[in-house]
């Protein structure tokens, strides 16, 4: 099985559009050796909002001459995406049929008493030389540099979970994305457990955009 840790830069929050791609194909769970690595800018069909531009530094003018984001595809056979926040970038690229690892979700479960679970944060909570992580980190808002955050991340999971495949480490992924406790309304922060039956029936019932999680939380 080959896995995809995949990262993207886009357009910014309203309707996403990729310019920015990159990934690394790894196999073997034990070492995560990287087998090829990819990264490529695209045009899109949109401008760029200020806030992402700001944050990547990408610019309209540097996409001119690159390909359309619209032929953008994964390769054949990839059988997982791993990403932090994975949802986020499986989305830009068209949500493609393949089964997503998400870092951000695992390490959250596995470390819950770290006050930020985002990737930089996590780079320093691990970090043995915070300097030079600071140092590693003033680009991590490329792709490319996300990515290879990522798999220090990944290695990281998978030293505490010891899964036997990929298809294990799915599977954890899986579970860690289920709240223990409900994100928002008056019962915010109520652990999912303790809620009022009619409560969880009329959530269930009524919330149709509901986090598919979260669903899965309140009918378990």
């Amino acid at each position: 099985m080959r896995a995809l840790i995949f990262d993207t830069e886009t357009t910014g929050r309203v309707e996403p559009d990729l310019i920015e791609a990159a990934w690394l194909a790894v196999s073997d769970l034990k070492t995560l050796e990287v087998e090829e690595q990819f990264v490529q800018r695209y045009r899109p069909d949109k401008p760029i909002e200020m806030g992402a531009m700001a944050v990547h530094h990408i610019l309209e003018e540097d996409l001119l001459d690159c390909p359309s984001a619209r032929t953008f595809t994964l390769p054949e056979n990839t059988a997982y995406l791993v990403g932090h926040s994975i949802d986020y970038d499986w989305g830009v690229i068209g949500k493609p049929d393949v089964k997503r690892i998400c870092t951000y979700a695992m390490t959250r479960k596995l470390w819950p008493e770290v006050d930020s679970h985002s990737q930089s944060a996590l780079m320093f909570h691990f970090s043995k030389d915070r300097k030079k992580t600071r140092d590693n980190l003033k680009n991590a808002h490329s792709a490319l540099a996300d990515v290879k955050f990522c798999r220090i991340l990944l290695n990281k999971v998978i030293l505490a979970v010891r899964p036997s495949s990929w298809e294990d480490l799915w599977e954890f992924s899986e579970r860690a994305r289920i709240p223990e406790t409900m994100p928002f309304g008056k019962h915010k922060g109520v652990k999912i457990i303790d809620l009022p039956d009619d409560y969880r029936k009329w959530a269930l019932n009524n919330l149709t955009d509901m986090d598919f999680y979260l669903r899965k939380a309140l009918e378990s």
